[in-house]
């Protein structure tokens, strides 16, 4: 049973693991510049936002409504990425960020990790946008009051990259628990931030979708360095042997 669960362990997480690994320990906290400013400016704008001199300030270069004019709303995505929402505690918007957007950092590259967490929280903004539109009464419609409410800050971008990071590095059953996860949500809890998490999750799977047949179609080689589905440098020795 053991053995079992270890080689599942290893054959989900095992590309995954070797892939953080090497560049955690050689270079530490280093490795993820880009990862440790999003998780001080998230920090920072909670700070300001708490504060009687900071709540509009930061509402007005980040905060996000559907009622909100498109031009001004589209200029403020950016920043709304790590605008935490008020009514949850920081310190669970934090760990995101400082695990998924780590670990995509070095999986992907700074860059296109911030553009695939942009195109996740994009995703959520204009859906909401959508569903106003064809209102309470359609399937993907939203209720009018949701113009009112502050779209979900970095949590979209989370779903987002995780479930894209997971597919492109073979832990299929994580990624499909982060999508049960976030459809589970949306039928328990019926609000505009579950609906933004299912259309980031609709838009990172339409990625992961597209890269899967650009890679079968199109020849395009696998991701810089992987020689192999079990690793990236093809050498199964670079996962620690099962223990019986």
């Amino acid at each position: 049973m053991r053995r079992t669960l270890v080689r599942w362990v290893r054959a989900e997480w095992g590309l995954l693991y070797v892939t953080v690994r090497e560049p955690l320990r050689g270079r530490g906290p280093r490795a993820v510049p880009m990862t440790l400013g999003a998780v001080c400016l998230t920090a920072l704008l909670q700070f300001a936002q708490n504060q009687p001199w900071g709540y509009r300030l930061v509402q007005e270069v980040g905060g996000v409504r559907a009622r909100d004019p498109l031009g001004p709303a589209l200029l403020r995505t950016p920043l709304s990425l790590f605008v935490p929402a008020l009514d949850l505690p920081v310190w669970g918007a934090l760990v995101q960020i400082l695990c998924v957007f780590g670990i995509a950092e070095i999986c992907l590259g700074w860059w296109r990790t911030l553009a695939l967490a942009y195109v996740a929280t994009l995703a959520g903004t204009l859906y909401a946008r959508a569903g106003i539109a064809l209102g309470p009464h359609s399937a993907l419609g939203l209720a009018g009051s949701d113009a009112r409410v502050v779209d979900t800050g970095p949590s979209a971008a989370v779903v987002g990259l995780a479930v894209f990071v997971a597919w492109r590095y073979g832990a299929y059953v994580t990624a499909g628990a982060v999508s049960a996860a976030i459809v589970t949500e949306v039928l328990l809890k019926e609000n505009l931030a579950g609906r933004e998490h299912l259309a980031a999750l609709t838009t990172a799977g339409a990625l992961c979708l597209a890269g899967a047949a650009r890679r079968r179609y199109g020849g395009h080689r696998p991701p810089h360095g992987q020689r192999s589905p079990l690793t990236p440098t093809g050498r199964k020795s670079d996962l620690p042997p099962i223990q019986s």
